[in-house]
């Protein structure tokens, strides 16, 4: 039986009795059939409409059917061919494939591997057309400098991004470890007045406190032993533009007062100098941490931290936002595909199902991680479940069945812990139970924090 979408199909072939034969059969499973005898007419009524399929004979007269495939690919390259053939003839199928035929049939041949064949190429055709939208989609309104999204949480994200760009107003980034802080941050220096001058960055829990008071306000000659030039800090370089204080809940306390004192007066002095220097910056921060329970605990300055958080925006997690999986799958998959220069064009449906269930404890970078290797590892044109393991091992579950009740609570515990970092306030939230509670399973299972 063929596909509910009713399709229409052009059978050419120079024998009355192939054509009256084929054309019956297909009507009777709901396409739409015209016929031709040979190769101008079908060309002729080709150019007048479209055909999704044409079943086209090799061997006719005026015209082989193996021109007419190449003249008719010209003509409407979104046609599929099905080639019908005699047994002494496989070269010219063979040729016919390659000329970009989807496939052949030798005669004589059965209606029902005629119409298996038709339904698999409706299927491609199907998947194609799915894929073209899917495209359409991410170019025209899933965009926003580099963010891929359209679901109404990013929506919100990218509107909030427009207002809070047009003013020069510190701005703190939430959200867990992968949503794509640093992306939001460029987002909104790139839609700001400052968006011709220097966006600098700074990964403020990749330096022990010294490195990055060198980092951030630079040093003089001489300032300390390996210093043997003068060096400006990330503070001077982005004069006139961004600054970008990533993980900024790792700071030092010391370090903590002395940006303090320079996001309230824009001056700093560089290690082992004694000038006052002025820079006129934009400083956005992001953090992976509850903030205000570092406060609690006295590791975070309730100052530095009203003075950071002037327009706060969180980015949510992908679990938050699963209808902008299939997007951002397809976005990697462009990049990379294009990057390692493989045709794989598609994301089989199972697997875009599959990535919609799981629930990414490494948000958009685990998912860019795993359709990255997917493109490494895969064959063919699309992307399948098979080439994404972790998701196919997640469809399936785990065996729990051996394990005590004290092992499960330790592996999932453990799991929570992975996907939420240091943040224990919000692994607790999680969990449903308390910060106590969660210290006391850390301690008695071991757990690393």
């Amino acid at each position: 039986m063929l596909p509910h979408k009713k399709i229409r199909i052009l059978v050419v072939d120079d024998e009355p009795s192939i054509r009256e034969s084929l054309s019956g059969w297909l009507k009777r499973s709901g396409s739409e059939v015209d016929t031709a005898p040979d190769g101008p007419t079908a060309l002729a009524k080709c150019e007048a409409t479209h055909f999704d399929i044409a079943l086209i004979d090799v061997k006719m007269p005026e015209m082989d059917g193996i021109t007419l495939l190449r003249k008719l690919k010209e003509l409407d390259p979104d046609t599929s061919v099905l080639m019908m053939t005699a047994h002494g003839d496989i070269q010219d199928a063979v040729q016919a494939i390659k000329a970009g035929a989807y496939d052949y049939l030798l005669k004589p041949f059965e209606l029902e591997e005629l119409t298996f064949t038709i339904n698999k190429m409706v299927e491609m055709q199907t998947l194609a057309m799915e894929n073209l939208i899917l495209k359409d989609r991410l170019a025209s309104v899933t965009r926003f400098e580099n963010l891929v999204g359209q679901s109404p949480p990013m929506l919100k994200l990218y509107e909030t991004i427009l207002d809070v760009a047009k003013t020069d107003a510190t701005v703190l980034i939430t959200g867990e470890t992968g949503t794509g802080k640093e992306l939001v941050a460029r987002a909104i220096h790139a839609q700001s007045p400052r968006c011709y001058a220097p966006f600098i960055a700074i990964n403020c829990g990749a330096f022990t406190e010294h490195l990055l008071e060198s980092e951030l306000f630079g040093h003089e000659k001489g300032a300390f032993t390996d210093a043997k030039y003068t060096k400006k800090g990330r503070l001077e370089m982005a004069n006139g533009g961004t600054l970008f204080l990533d993980e900024v809940g790792d700071i030092s306390m010391k370090m903590q007062i002395d940006l303090l004192r320079v996001l309230e007066t824009h001056e700093f002095t560089r290690v082992g100098g004694t000038a006052v220097l002025k820079s006129d910056f934009r400083v956005i921060a992001a953090t992976n941490q509850d903030l205000q329970e570092a406060i609690r605990r006295k590791t975070f300055r309730q100052d530095l931290y009203y003075r950071l958080n002037v327009v706060h925006i969180h980015v949510p997690p992908l679990r938050e936002r699963v209808e902008d999986i299939p997007l951002l799958a397809q976005h990697f998959l462009r990049r990379y595909a294009t990057e390692m220069k493989k045709k794989i064009d598609s994301i089989h449906p199972k697997a875009l199902e599959a990535m919609q269930r799981y629930p990414w404890p490494g948000n958009v970078r685990e998912l860019e991680n795993a359709i990255e290797r997917a493109v490494v590892v895969g064959k063919g044109r699309q992307i399948k479940l098979s080439d994404l393991p972790f998701l196919q091992a997640a469809e399936e579950g785990p065996d729990y069945t051996d394990l005590s009740l004290e092992e499960m609570e330790r592996r999932h515990i453990a799991r929570v812990l992975a996907a939420k970092g240091r943040n224990l306030s919000h692994v607790a939230r999680v969990l449903r139970i308390n910060r106590s509670t969660l210290y006391e399973k850390i301690k008695k299972y071991g757990l690393s924090t």
